[in-house]
């Protein structure tokens, strides 16, 4: 019997949606094809004792994508669409320039920025991020197949939403795919905590997905233009067109919801959250929902961040200036940022770090003693800093270096269990039946693999791998 193919697509001329799914049965076997319309698309397959039970699974497929509103159409007839991207109109800022130590030109608009003791990171919507140096040297480039959302550290990991629907972990020497977005999910922004992943969308929708890639739960939201989620312990924090609203990790429950004006973007420290809106200001939040501070601005704020415990408060505006506040709103300074308006932001060691709707990013020196120079109208010259000629960027890769021994590192096996592959650790030591957090484009049943080391989940119940993975053969 030839293979049967079901094809549909859900198209919507005002909105995101612009998705396709395919479905073939070929005999005992499934294959679901399904992504944005113009792209190869995401693949999953799964094998069936009998011919019956494949077509059933399908029929059931088939039956939940109609009532979402998929329809059968013909395949390219319906041209690609670009993803949604945040459109703001970057004006020049009139105030005293910022002294801005040094600048890296990435040449297309950034919203990832990643700073911490050893490293800053840029990542840009042409999908190229760049590592460099606190002293200004460029070390290290990828090449995502999409555009960068964001860029996030969860414990010593760090990873990068894509426009390709898909979350990367840079934490190796090459990009590994970590997370496997549903298509329908048009991300906005994203967030990790101890493995758990948000997700806010362009329609103003929530999620949280496991270590697994597997969907805790899923809420429409409260409002739309979701650019924002914070993840803790104990919650997933989301700012919307209707402000902020907070959900239990666990279940989705919503916790609390707090009115701000539209929020463009979104921090947090240990008790706190900070909201940027399109009202001109960052409105303090605690974690239980309560009203602490108002920070106001001149424009619609793109960015903001705090020093350590919210000493200090900082945004960026869409008029290409920077501010920062004292705790009681109090605005101690304003500047320029010569480079445009900064879509985000973050602060360490008297350094702020903006990367910039021009490309940029740029660390600015936010010491005392430079802000009072700088507003006096002294600033330093500004270093630009350029990558190696001949520097080739690291695209994701589904390769991993063959061994023959285990070499002090631990033992991980790719098992199959009800259609899907999973990792559990074979050495000696360790929880025989926990799941192991394990890139997803690597595993093949059967095989073992040497890492470096695993380690518990803060939340216990799975580990997770860091350092390098190697094929055991």
């Amino acid at each position: 019997m030839p293979a049967d193919t079901t094809y549909l697509e859900l198209s919507e001329d005002s909105g995101s949606a612009h998705k396709f799914y395919e479905v073939t049965v070929d005999g005992t076997d499934l294959t679901i094809r399904y992504g944005r319309i113009g792209d190869r698309g995401q693949v999953k397959q799964a094998s069936f004792t009998t011919s019956d039970k494949a077509r059933a699974e399908a029929s059931k497929k088939i039956g939940e994508k109609v009532r979402k509103g998929y329809a059968p159409a013909v395949p390219g007839g319906r041209p690609k669409r670009s993803v949604s991207r945040r459109q703001i109109v970057s004006t020049r800022s009139t105030a005293t320039l910022a002294p801005v130590l040094w600048r890296y030109a990435s040449h297309s608009p950034a919203f990832g920025i990643f700073v911490d003791g050893d490293v800053c990171m840029v990542g840009n919507e042409s999908g190229l991020i760049t590592t460099l140096s606190h002293d200004a040297q460029v070390v290290q480039q990828f090449r995502l197949p999409d555009g960068v959302k964001c860029i996030v550290a969860d414990d010593g990991w760090i990873y990068a939403g894509c426009d390709d629907g898909n979350v990367y972990d840079l934490s190796g020497k090459v990009p590994r795919l970590a997370y496997r977005i549903a298509p329908e999910i048009d991300i906005y922004w994203l967030d990790i905590h101890d493995g758990v992943l948000g997700v806010s969308d362009a329609r103003g929708g929530i999620s949280a997905i496991d270590h697994e890639d597997e969907f805790l739960w899923q809420r429409p939201g409260r409002g739309s233009s979701a650019w924002m989620v914070r993840c803790d312990a104990d919650a997933v924090h989301h700012g919307h067109s209707g402000g902020v609203t907070s959900y239990d990790w666990r279940t989705g429950q919503e916790r609390w919801h707090t009115r701000t004006g539209a929020v463009l973007f979104g921090w947090q420290e240990r008790d706190t959250l900070y909201a940027g809106t399109a009202t001109r200001q960052v409105v303090e939040l605690g974690k239980d929902g309560s009203h602490r501070q108002t920070y106001r601005c001149d424009a619609p704020v793109y960015s903001c961040a705090t020093a350590e415990d919210g000493r200090y408060v900082f945004a960026g505006d869409s008029a290409s200036s920077i501010y920062c506040f004292d705790t009681d709103g109090t605005r101690l300074w304003k500047l320029g940022t010569g480079c445009g308006s900064a879509y985000s932001m973050q602060y360490r060691d008297e350094r702020l770090y903006i990367v910039t709707t021009d490309g940029s990013l740029a660390c600015i020196d936010a010491s005392e003693a430079a802000i009072r120079s700088a507003m006096g109208g002294t600033v330093p010259q500004v270093v630009d800093v350029k990558a190696p000629p001949r520097m080739s960027a690291l695209a994701p890769s589904t390769t991993v270096d063959i061994v023959h021994d285990v070499s002090g590192g631990v033992v991980v096996e790719c098992v199959e269990e009800s259609g899907r592959l999973r990792i559990r650790v074979v050495s000696s030591g360790y929880h025989s039946d926990w799941q192991v957090q394990f890139p997803k484009g690597i595993r093949e049943r059967g095989t073992r693999y040497v890492v470096t080391g695993v380690r518990e989940a803060a939340r216990g119940g799975f580990y997770r791998t860091y350092g390098e993975i190697r094929r055991l053969v």
